[in-house]
């Protein structure tokens, strides 16, 4: 029997693009331009597919193997949760709503999003036309601001410098209202 989720309180905002954008690049950049404004970001990031952070030979790993739905390994620095989802090996994205409910609102101020362009949330595409990709804010809706390298894009919103987190991060403080 599944628990019922409880919605996240934190808010949430999505980088969506292609892949080889530079999502990841640009997050690795924000994340520190976010904590030095004194915010705690927490980030969720999808993956296109099959992944394990466990290693086969480890107790953890051959455990989880047995049959354990969840294993959470923990040492006197960080824990990780693994959680067995075959009811939804079907290739579909992940349910958003539940992987938010599932971070602790205490440890953080907002929830940084990769991925999951199809949900319901504001996104921060980045674009560069080097990709050889047409921009996603055309197809994809909730798209709030461009992150490009472009010098031009028929884009209604904000397009904000790329290669500049410290302006996303900014922007992203302004947008979500959140102040420390």
């Amino acid at each position: 029997m599944t628990q019922p989720t409880i919605p996240s309180p934190l808010p949430r905002i999505a980088f969506a693009a292609w892949s080889g954008s530079g999502k990841t690049t640009l997050l690795k950049g924000v994340i520190p331009a976010l904590r030095a404004r004194g915010l705690r970001p927490a980030m969720i990031k999808h993956a296109h597919h099959e992944f394990d952070v466990d290693k086969p030979g480890k107790d953890s790993f051959e455990l989880r193997h047995s049959g354990a739905d969840q294993m959470l390994v923990a040492s006197g620095r960080r824990y990780a949760l693994m959680v067995e989802t075959p009811e939804t090996d079907d290739g579909r994205v992940p349910d958003l709503d539940m992987l938010c409910a599932r971070l602790d609102p205490r440890r953080s101020d907002l929830i940084l999003v990769e991925g999951f362009k199809q949900w319901d949330l504001p996104k921060i595409e980045v674009h560069r036309p080097s990709v050889g990709k047409p921009p996603l804010y055309r197809e994809v809706a909730g798209v709030i601001a461009v992150a490009t390298d472009a010098p031009t894009l028929d884009f209604d919103g904000p397009l904000l410098p790329v290669n500049d987190p410290d302006a996303v991060a900014a922007f992203i403080i302004d947008y979500l209202n959140i102040h420390p």
